[in-house]
């Protein structure tokens, strides 16, 4: 799976087809059309650094996206409430991303194009060194990097 989720990231960098851009260097995430997004979509995107480490360690994983510089995970519409997602993560609503000729690099075996929010929470925290949080309502929105 790794081997494969790399392969297409190499891809991802040679490429040379142009992005779906929406403007302002923002493009939406496609999702494959057998995939069943009746949550809604929103995205979490890490440094590519992490993105091995990541998907190796979470129990299950949706459809995630790559270009060289970032690695999106889909997830849930609203997956941001109440999480205080450290600032080395970018959270994208309705999966618009800052990104260039993002490749889906893996798809999951089931209908549903998400990874659970909280397992990627908790793991971005673990890779980022930064202790999980969760804001009350109306509280601080943002975990500060050590």
């Amino acid at each position: 799976m790794l081997k494969n989720a790399m392969s297409h990231l190499l891809g991802a960098r040679r490429s040379r087809e142009p992005g779906c851009a929406t403007g302002a260097g923002m493009v939406q995430l496609p999702l494959p059309p057998a995939l069943s997004a009746s949550l809604g979509c929103d995205a979490v995107g890490v440094p590519a650094r992490y993105g091995f480490r990541l998907m190796s360690h979470l129990p299950r994983t949706g459809c995630v996206f790559a270009d060289a510089d970032r690695w999106w995970w889909i997830v849930p519409s609203g997956s941001d409430l109440d999480l205080d997602w450290p600032v080395q993560a970018a959270y994208a609503r309705g999966a618009y991303v800052p990104a260039v000729r993002p490749r889906l690099i893996h798809q999951p075996d089931n209908r549903t194009p998400y990874t659970p929010p909280i397992p990627l929470f908790l793991m971005v925290c673990q890779v980022t060194g930064v202790t999980p949080s969760w804001a009350p309502a109306g509280g601080r929105r943002v975990v500060s990097a050590p």
